[in-house]
């Protein structure tokens, strides 16, 4: 019942980089842009549709640079890379810190994604089993975590 509009009136921002991302993946071979940064894309979504969101997003990165921003663990754990980003403020002035997490590191960040702060066994296997059952092809092979 809404009124038509503008995209840009009428989409949310996580609504505008979904949309965002299903052109760059359709335009993917012909698209001169080497480098694309997807923030908010995850918003107002989860389970299954975070889980479609990380593959689409997955697949571009196999072809582009891929930069997203995210706070689900569906979208987290189809990276090819993962990238902790923490922030610490100090003489009133904010300082981030960037780190390449390896698999054990990103299976312990997805577990904390998926169950807060305190890891149990059964949240830390929920989160192998998400990073193993969705690895680009690049990245498989990884080994389990005891």
């Amino acid at each position: 019942g809404a009124t038509p509009g503008p995209l840009n009136k009428v989409a949310s921002g996580g609504e505008l980089s979904r949309i965002l991302l299903a052109l760059k993946g359709a335009m993917i071979q012909t698209d001169p842009v080497s480098s694309y940064v997807f923030d908010e894309v995850d918003s107002g979504i989860g389970g299954g549709v975070a889980e479609t969101v990380g593959r689409k997003l997955q697949r571009v990165g196999d072809a582009r640079q891929a930069i997203c921003i995210t706070h689900l663990p569906q979208v987290a754990c189809c990276a090819h890379q993962h990238i902790f980003i923490q922030k610490e403020v100090s003489n009133s002035r904010t300082h981030s810190t960037l780190r390449y997490l390896n698999f054990e590191e990103r299976v312990m960040e997805v577990g904390r994604m998926l169950g807060g702060a305190e890891l149990t066994e059964m949240t830390k296997a929920h989160a192998q089993e998400l990073l193993l059952n969705n690895q680009p092809k690049s990245t498989q092979g990884l080994r389990l975590v005891n």
